[in-house]
């Protein structure tokens, strides 16, 4: 089994920036109870003419860029999203189609915010078993296109935007150590998008009854977070036989700062070694983890060799931690 690690990293988001002031203008809050109740203060939010597949081909592009590859490298091509392009084709087989990765295999991943760490653990096993050599692997979201912006309990807490990854063979002992994947579909119902799928395929009254956005019992899924990314973070930590000490960074989803403070309290893990950057895009789903890294990688923050830790949960419900070395 080969080690695999990430070579190269990208993000992007829209230009469009959405305060929380902005808000209360068209529904019922304020900049201090968005920001008291959440850490968010502001959000990216696409133009009407951007897709999803458009945002991930601009992280993509960053990410074969610091990787130093070239689009025909590429073997495999996993796109995390909920909001894709389309039911069909895959937003993956589009973005191979836009950067010219003509000898990539291509395929989505639907399970939410944790859809990055998936994707993580899915491509690194294609390396590892000698499969492929280079995998790609993307989280996206255009969020913005199926929230209800007359509910101020889940309009408010989303963004737009995409970030991505190269994984391919490292070092021995260096890039990804472990990663622990679950799910608990029997909770699945308290976040959902409830329309437009073979359940409940679109009609006058699917749309009338506000079925096609987003869903939330926002009290059960933050009991579901603050449990299950201690969990998964606790099991990756034991599967690579390595102490909660020695984490250098925590990389959590960023969907809400009250847990990813528990979350950290609950790991002991100080402050100063949790990257949060929620308060300028939100929750934008499967891209906050990659975007989050890209951020702090080319900031200086997460250096060569550290053990950093990536933890989210999402829907389904789901939850994903993945721990590596870091090899770049």
């Amino acid at each position: 089994m080969y080690s695999v690690g990430i070579s190269g990293v990208g993000s992007y988001v829209p230009e469009k920036i959405v305060t929380n002031d902005d808000l209360s203008k068209i529904v019922d809050t304020s900049d201090e109870w968005i920001r008291t109740r959440t850490g968010i203060c502001e959000r990216r939010i696409a133009e009407k003419d951007i897709a999803t597949s458009d945002l991930c081909t601009e992280a993509v592009k960053k990410a074969i860029r610091d990787a130093n590859i070239s689009p025909e490298d590429i073997d495999l091509i996993l796109v995390a999203t909920v909001t894709p392009d389309m039911a069909f084709p895959s937003t993956a087989c589009i973005v191979q189609k836009n950067i010219g990765a003509n000898n990539a295999s291509a395929f989505d991943i639907s399970v939410g915010c944790s859809g990055f760490l998936y994707g993580l653990a899915i491509g690194s096993n294609f390396i590892a078993t000698g499969a492929y050599d280079t995998v790609l692997v993307v989280g996206a979201e255009i969020l913005s296109r199926i929230l209800d912006w007359k509910d101020r309990n889940t309009c408010v807490l989303f963004g737009d935007g995409a970030g991505a990854c190269v994984l391919q063979r490292c070092e021995s002992g260096k890039g990804i150590l472990s990663y622990d994947l679950g799910a608990d579909g029997a909770n699945g119902h308290f976040l959902t998008q409830p329309a437009g799928g073979s359940l409940n395929p679109a009609s006058i009254e699917t749309v009338n009854k506000r079925l096609h956005y987003v869903h939330m019992d926002g009290r059960e899924v933050f009991k579901f977070a603050v449990r299950s990314m201690e969990k998964a973070s606790k099991r990756a930590l034991e599967k690579a036989n390595i102490p909660l000490e020695a984490i250098d960074y925590l990389i959590p989803h960023q969907a809400n700062i009250r847990i990813i403070e528990s979350a950290a309290k609950r790991l002991k893990i100080k402050r100063d070694k949790v990257y949060v950057n929620l308060d300028r895009y939100g929750n934008i789903s499967s891209a906050s983890i990659p975007i989050a890294l890209d951020e702090a990688f080319h900031k200086g923050y997460i250096k060569k060799d550290d053990i950093v830790l990536f933890v989210a949960f999402g829907a389904g419900l789901t939850w994903a931690s993945v721990l590596l070395k870091w090899n770049k």
